[in-house]
């Protein structure tokens, strides 16, 4: 038996998202609207859309936070639903906005075990998880700093450590640039694609997605209105005017 779900979990899509539509509470109008989406395995896709369209409510719905009105939403084949959240949120990290929201202990190191420590690692084989963490966000040399002291790329490294930590199916990050200069965005743009990991980055920074994800999608309004490889949705003008969104002034695609 066990072996049949590893096969269909092996089959199973990284993300599949069908009819997912979501109100918050009191409002007319609905946030995301019959949205579906399918990422595989390895994939790097990014989610563009202006401030306002629906994209934060997304990620929020990744690993349950917040509750489909309807539709469904699985990960490794795994529905995001009450019985399996415990599961479904080791399996989908998500980096939030804002550093602050991951880190809040005194070392970063003690930030990074947070999450292993609550699986019921310890000793040895937490210690190794952490270290490899940070290893893969060439923050080794952060383990000992306190985090309110950080650079905001480094805070955006250790954050990311913290998520690697719990050894994820589905890397999320939301707005990952926001705050960032530009060493520190062509920097977390490096280290994204080297991970080499199954991610959804979240964005409105169009260069860091063209830098980071061969495959995007435009949600808009709360629906998904367009799905294409980056660059050719970046080169068109029309496109992404129609939905609020435009490359930075003087930028060429190359």
């Amino acid at each position: 038996m066990s072996a049949e779900v590893s096969a269909e979990a092996r089959e199973a899509p990284a993300l599949r998202i069908d009819g997912l539509t979501y109100r918050y509470p009191g409002a007319d109008r609905a946030v995301l609207r019959d949205l579906a989406l399918q990422v595989g395995p390895g994939e790097r896709v990014a989610v563009l859309g202006p401030n306002g369209s629906g994209k934060t409510t997304l990620v929020l719905h990744l690993n349950g936070l917040v509750e489909a009105e309807s539709g469904t939403i699985s990960v490794g084949g795994l529905a995001v639903k009450g019985e399996h959240l415990r599961e479904v949120r080791r399996r989908v990290g998500v980096v939030f906005q804002d550093p602050d929201d991951q880190l809040f202990l005194q070392t970063v190191r003690d930030d990074v075990a947070f999450g292993p420590t609550n699986l019921g690692l310890r000793g040895d084989e937490r210690d190794r998880r952490v270290d490899a963490a940070l290893e893969a966000v060439g923050g080794a040399g952060l383990a000992d700093r306190n985090p309110y002291q950080l650079s905001g790329g480094e805070q955006r490294r250790a954050a990311l450590a913290t998520v690697l930590s719990m050894a994820p199916d589905l890397l999320v990050l939301d707005e990952p640039t926001s705050g960032l200069d530009p060493v520190g965005r062509r920097e977390l743009a490096e280290l994204l694609v080297g991970l080499g990991s199954t991610q959804v980055v979240v964005t409105h920074d169009l260069p860091f997605a063209l830098a980071t994800c061969p495959r995007s999608v435009i949600l808009d309004d709360g629906a998904i209105v367009a799905d294409a490889p980056t660059r050719a949705l970046l080169a068109d003008g029309d496109l992404l005017g129609r939905h609020g969104l435009e490359l930075p002034f003087g930028y060429h695609l190359t």
